[in-house]
């Protein structure tokens, strides 16, 4: 809806099952296929790659109206692999189905937040490794080209606005295996007490908010040092090197509650200075919903990851103060910040 799309998902079953998917289809304008099979043995993965064509083709068909098809090609398809004769025979396949209506979007390497280690991405791999403390097993240094899966997504969006034939392949980032290694572990060396890494440039933050992905919930919260003298107290609450953003304090009274939801992009900080407070985070389309007790005299922080939706409830009795950065400066044109609420009932205005 953000997007100002109405989704109508399909299920895993449906796939195979031409009338099951004309059905679902009969109200829709276009279809977004990205269902494959990745994994198995060399049969499992061609015909279940084709099988689902055929059957997204004959569902089209059936439905006897313009839908337009947005296929998810790979890169892979131009090689050998059987793979990559899948992703190339299911394409030529799909291409038929409506003339002037298909979209075929070549995407090389994916990466993005809470990928899968061992399967797909060796991103996630190193992400998984890293964080682990180990040097991941694999390192076969050699250029590739990455893509943000929230990028591969925005699009396969907007394909479903175009009309005509297409071919789309999308710019990606040149980079070597070698070279994501490293700037993961400088992350991790940084960030392993709260400091920021250098993120400037695209495709350090996206690839710093993957790795963070793969740090929740089990590093957090991270304690601050509070010095304290006859004056008073101080404790640092950001150390950045050549980051910029946005910081601000908010106040929140007994019971109420900030937040309730999402940002793709945006890092933010959160670190509670005076009063008692709840911070409730629940990653997208999952119902786990983890939850930190925190108090202003024991300063710590919670860094928000991105597509975790989340909210700040004061549970004390006193005012609860709270410091806030972000890593970019707020903008009401795009402000990456989505409605959803962390638990059930409607976000607060």
């Amino acid at each position: 809806m953000s997007r100002g799309l109405d989704c109508v998902p399909i299920r895993r079953e449906a796939t195979s099952d031409p009338d099951r998917l004309a059905r679902v289809l009969r109200d829709v304008d276009a279809v977004v296929h990205c269902a494959g099979v990745t994994r198995g043995t060399d049969s499992a993965v061609i015909d279940g790659n084709l099988a689902a064509a055929r059957a997204l083709a004959a569902a089209v068909r059936r439905v006897e109206r313009p839908i337009r098809i947005v296929y998810a090609n790979s890169t892979h398809a131009r090689g050998d692999s059987d793979y990559g004769a899948a992703k190339r025979k299911a394409a030529e396949l799909l291409a038929g189905t409506v003339p002037g209506r298909f979209s075929d979007v070549v995407l090389p390497n994916l990466f993005g937040e809470h990928g899968r280690p061992y399967h797909n991405s060796f991103v996630a791999t190193f992400c998984h490794d890293v964080a682990a403390g180990r040097r991941p097993a694999d390192v076969r240094d050699r250029e590739v080209r990455l893509l943000h899966a929230q990028d591969a997504a925005q699009l396969l969006i907007a394909e479903v606005h175009t009309a005509g034939d297409r071919a789309v392949e999308p710019e990606a980032e040149p980079v070597r295996v070698g070279a994501v290694l490293r700037l993961l572990t400088e992350f991790e060396s940084t960030y392993r007490d709260g400091q920021l890494p250098d993120l400037a440039g695209r495709f350090r933050g996206q690839l710093f908010r993957t790795y963070r992905s793969h740090l929740f919930p089990q590093r957090f919260p991270v304690a601050l040092p509070r010095r304290a003298d006859a004056r008073g107290t101080l404790v640092e609450c950001v150390r950045a090197g050549t980051n910029g953003g946005q910081a601000f304090i908010s106040t929140t009274r007994p019971g109420a509650t900030r937040g309730d939801h999402v940002h793709l992009r945006k890092f933010e900080r959160f670190v509670v200075v005076d009063g008692r407070a709840e911070i409730a985070l629940r990653r997208l389309f999952t119902d786990r919903v983890v939850r930190y007790r925190v108090d202003g005299d024991r300063p710590s922080i919670v860094d928000i990851p991105t597509l975790w939706t989340h909210r700040l409830t004061n549970v004390g009795a006193d005012r609860v103060t709270t410091f806030f950065w972000t890593d970019e400066v707020y903008r009401v044109e795009d402000a990456d910040t989505f409605p959803c609420p962390v638990t059930g009932g409607q976000a607060p205005a």
